[in-house]
């Protein structure tokens, strides 16, 4: 089943995922979704000093939003803000450090934030793939602490300030590799198997759209939803995956047109007519699981993994 798996998920993948997968499904696109302003509206976005992230950043500043950038590394998100101000015109563009490895200061940083500022677009952008199993000082596997159980406090911690506004949404940068995972919930930091970190990051990102799905019946005031942005050439891609980075070199989509569907899901209003908790390709709804594939969860397996990362991110607070 695994090897199925992995081999009908990458025949999709170069056909689907790469630039080539791009320009044909941007033939159905309505120009027009994007060609809307902002001002007044507040977009955070997690990781927002290269790649998907800076792109996304970029163009809503451009379109009038307010944007925060939550970045890790001080000298690089500086320089980052500093060129989305120079090319967007707009001075609204704030910047915030957390490692969203570290449970403690993602809270620290939403009590923060949740008295100075509002929001109505939460953009779940970072991610982590270490390719060694590594601990924080928490002693929380790093890209389960980074991926998962962050995008958790960060996102529920978030909902109330979310909820006070007009139109809210949570978008979550997710990953096709999750079609090869069905939710682990026994072995959520890779302590009982032969650690490989592209799968624990494909796990990490199958988490995020059960999170995604089942935050979207839980809150109905806000529009959630996940996202494939296809095999991108970022530099995260180039730092974690420079294998697949070489095999595929000018087959993989640019960062502009990986940040095409987030981009679509944080400004147009046509995303509003689809329902809440999907999974969009594309500026399109796609299924959650490679047909044949039994990567499908049941409730129970579900509501355990909610109520695992409810205990470790109280335990943090």
């Amino acid at each position: 089943m695994w090897l199925y798996r992995n081999a009908a998920w990458f025949a999709k993948g170069l056909r689907e995922y790469t630039k080539s997968g791009y320009e044909s499904a941007s033939k159905d696109f309505v120009p027009a979704d994007l060609e809307v302003q902002v001002p007044g509206r507040a977009f955070l976005i997690t990781g927002g000093n290269s790649g998907i992230g800076k792109v996304t950043a970029t163009e809503i500043a451009k379109r009038g939003g307010t944007v925060h950038l939550v970045c890790r590394d001080p000298g690089r998100a500086e320089g980052a803000k500093g060129e989305i101000i120079r090319e967007s015109g707009n001075q609204n563009i704030f910047l915030h450090i957390v490692d969203l490895s570290d449970p403690k200061r993602i809270w620290k940083f939403v009590e923060n934030f949740k008295q100075e500022h509002k929001l109505n677009v939460l953009i779940n952008n970072a991610g982590c793939m270490v390719n060694e199993r590594e601990l924080t000082e928490d002693g929380l596997e790093k890209n389960f602490a980074t991926n998962t159980l962050g995008v958790y406090i960060l996102t529920t911690a978030l909902i109330p300030v979310l909820e006070k506004e007009h139109d809210p949404r949570v978008i979550t940068v997710s990953s096709g590799g999750m079609l090869v995972q069905k939710l682990n919930t026994h072995d959520l930091q890779s302590e009982r198997t032969a650690f490989n970190g592209t799968m624990v990051y494909a796990q990490n990102k199958r988490q995020q759209v059960v999170l995604t799905e089942r935050w979207a019946q839980m809150h109905p005031a806000i529009h959630f939803s996940s996202m494939h942005p296809g095999w991108a050439d970022t530099p995260a891609v180039r730092l974690s995956m420079p294998g697949f980075h070489a095999r595929l070199g000018d087959r993989l989509r640019s960062a502009a047109q990986g940040a095409d569907t987030v981009l679509w899901l944080a400004l147009s209003s046509a995303v509003t007519t689809q329902p809440s908790g999907l999974f969009f390709q594309d500026r399109k709804p796609v299924p959650t699981h490679l047909p044949f594939a039994g990567t499908s969860s049941s409730p129970a397996e579900e509501d355990k993994l909610i109520e695992i990362l409810e205990q470790l991110a109280q335990r943090f607070k």
